[in-house]
């Protein structure tokens, strides 16, 4: 990374600012000797009435252990999006900075950029779906706060060349962020081993797929221990709730079963792609590390039209740049799977 300092990228504003400090930041010791009169909850026992640890202290432990990543080196967000939102707050002078994304690539870097007023400047992947590093160096500016990158990419499926991630890395003075939503799909290696190395990394994971907790919305950032002190700063006090804590920290503490649960996807898709290549309107099949495969068909909406019919809801990706007449199909059960390939053969 070219000359990179955090104190110049930080927003004056956030820099400045003293975080707000509730009850449970003020006093951290638990147990049932205490009498706990600080923070104005209900005192009726319902297993809910406590507000929740707002630093999410077990769970972060756990991740850390399985990460092999210090505590301190953790922020968890009310999903991805939050993580992603309070990067764009911290770092980003609304009006002022710009950040690039790649598209096809996932849609919320670009409704979070509008939302915070700051200019996206978007550079297309090339037609195998890389990053255009010599484009993306050319777009930065002074005002340039961060880039994305979705790898594996989202709704691609394909993860992205090391060589050309490391002269993004190399050559950028602000954030890189990697998005790493589907890297546990993928027999590539995380970037999280790299943070030592690039003190411009941030990396980005959830709770919502490999782990199948969508529905708890938890998002996960590792970064410096600098940057997510920066963070800290302006998250919510409480925005994971104890719902959200309890049923991640059961899950992270039962990582055999998300294994096998990942290797059974892995050898689903591995079927499915082989299923694909019988179905003769599809055009093309590209390489997926994710647990999703996107294909080019002859018509994808009336591919789309054709199965909603049968009662299989897929997503036409056909509006996105590069992506004309294509399908994204996530892996499903055996039976969905069997369902799906049975339907697009019936298709004519």
């Amino acid at each position: 990374m070219q000359n990179f300092d955090l104190n110049n990228l930080v927003r004056p504003n956030v820099a400045k600012l003293k975080p707000y400090s509730s009850a449970r930041d003020e006093f951290k010791a638990t147990g049932s000797e205490m009498v706990f009169l600080d923070a104005n909850e209900n005192p009726y026992q319902t297993d809910v009435n406590r507000y929740p640890d707002p630093q999410q202290r077990d769970l972060k432990a756990e991740l850390g252990k399985l990460k092999d990543i210090e505590a301190s080196k953790i922020l968890l967000g009310n999903g991805s999006d939050e993580v992603l939102d309070l990067l764009f707050r911290a770092f980003c002078e609304p009006a002022k900075d710009n950040v690039i994304t790649l598209p096809p690539t996932y849609g919320m870097y670009s409704v979070l950029a509008n939302i915070n007023n700051i200019e996206n400047r978007e550079v297309l992947l090339t037609d195998n779906f890389q990053p255009n590093v010599e484009e993306i160096l050319g777009r930065i500016d002074e005002y340039t706060k961060m880039i994305f990158l979705c790898s594996p990419n989202n709704p691609t499926g394909n993860i992205f060349s090391r060589t050309k991630v490391e002269e993004i890395l190399g050559n950028f003075s602000g954030l890189v962020i990697i998005d790493e939503a589907y890297i546990d799909f993928s027999e590539e290696k995380s970037w999280m081993e790299e943070l030592e190395n690039y003190p411009n990394l941030v990396i980005t994971q959830t709770l919502s797929k490999a782990y199948g907790m969508a529905g708890i919305r938890l998002g996960v950032c590792y970064a410096s221990a600098e940057i997510i002190t920066i963070l800290n700063r302006i998250k919510p006090p409480y925005n994971v709730n104890e719902l959200t804590q309890k049923r991640a920290l059961s899950r992270v503490l039962n990582f055999e079963d998300v294994k096998k649960e990942i290797n059974w996807v892995s050898e689903q898709r591995a079927n499915l792609l082989k299923a694909l290549l019988e179905v003769n309107y599809i055009t093309e099949i590209y390489p997926t590390d994710a647990n999703f495969v996107l294909v080019q068909v002859d018509d994808a909406t009336l591919r789309y039209d054709q199965l909603i019919e049968k009662g299989i809801v897929i997503r036409n990706r056909t509006t996105q740049p590069l992506c004309e007449n294509t399908l994204r199909l996530t892996i499903g059960t055996k039976e969905e799977n069997t369902k799906l390939i049975s339907a697009l053969k019936e298709l004519n």
